[in-house]
């Protein structure tokens, strides 16, 4: 599915082909928008018209997804580190010697949370946008700091994240989650998110989505046990940063950014009553904020 009014092009990375799409003026900063799992680039298709009628607007389906092309193996070809290799790529080829702003939601704002506290990426990113999606380093020291104290209300936020988490273990068993999304599942996703999260039916979203889902599973496989287990030690973000918080989430708890002030060089936060699809739901606050932010950092 190619978006209305969008400029393609193709972007090689370490052996895979990234699908790229560009609106607005290429002479404005740019923003480049991370989509998460399962989905594609598609998911910010409300946001990405209503930001490129003042920004350069980027847009690129993660690799695995949408019309990019899939490691191979699968397994190691998810790790974060491959994935700030792709970013760069991209932005290296969109925006050539002008730092981008970086917008992420799920597994899109998990990724650029890597890209935004990497020695590598400094230089290339002008701001951060965060949406439903940690860094894992800091959530990894998020699970260090209620184990080791035992505190009664930490004991009782790290059993209300790992009830919310139930997807990321079910994601993390062979064979059958791609069986799910290759089948019943697949089929019925947009039924589902129209049920639980007033995802309008407006094409999204496409055709791909058991490929995309099934291939995402690994991105789960590749990164979350290490990092959870052993998170860096100094993941600091060298960007501003403005974390978005849907209050709905059924995936994430507010609590996951309670220690987030102590990573960040300058934080905007904001809440939302919104459930965790807002690229979809809530296109028009979205799109506001992060034109606020984009303008107050530049």
């Amino acid at each position: 599915m190619k978006l209305r009014g969008a400029r393609e092009r193709w972007v090689s990375t370490g052996g895979i082909e990234l699908c790229v799409a560009e609106l607005g003026d290429a002479e404005r900063p740019t923003i480049v928008l991370v989509h998460g799992y399962p989905d594609s680039k598609e998911v910010w298709s409300r946001v990405a018209e209503r930001l490129a009628e003042k920004w350069h607007v980027v847009l690129y389906d993660v690799r695995g997804h949408g019309r990019s092309t899939a490691p191979r193996p699968l397994r190691g070809g998810f790790t974060l580190e491959k994935l700030t290799d792709d970013f760069l790529a991209v932005v290296d080829a969109v925006s050539p010697g002008r730092p981008v702003h970086v917008v992420g939601h799920d597994w899109g704002s998990v990724q650029s949370w890597e890209f935004a506290t990497v020695d590598r990426t400094k230089g290339r990113m002008a701001s951060f946008t965060s949406l439903s999606g940690p860094c894992l380093d800091h959530f990894g020291h998020w699970i260090r700091h209620r184990t080791t104290r035992r505190t009664r209300r930490g004991m009782g936020e790290l059993a209300g994240q790992g009830a919310k988490s139930w997807y990321v273990y079910a994601l993390h068993t062979p064979v059958l989650p791609e069986m799910a999304w290759r089948g019943p599942l697949g089929r019925q996703w947009p039924r589902i998110l129209r049920r639980m999260e007033k995802v309008p039916a407006d094409g999204y979203p496409t055709s791909s989505l058991p490929r995309d889902a099934s291939h995402g599973a690994w991105l789960y496989r590749d990164n979350i046990r290490t990092r959870l287990r052993r998170p860096r030690p100094d993941p600091y973000a060298h960007v501003p940063v403005q974390l978005i918080t849907p209050t709905g989430d059924a995936f994430l708890s507010p609590s996951l950014y309670d220690e987030l002030d102590d990573w960040v060089p300058r934080l905007v936060r904001r809440s939302l009553p919104a459930k965790h699809w807002v690229p979809r739901t809530r296109p028009e606050q979205l799109s506001r904020w992060i034109a606020e932010f984009v303008t107050d950092v530049s």
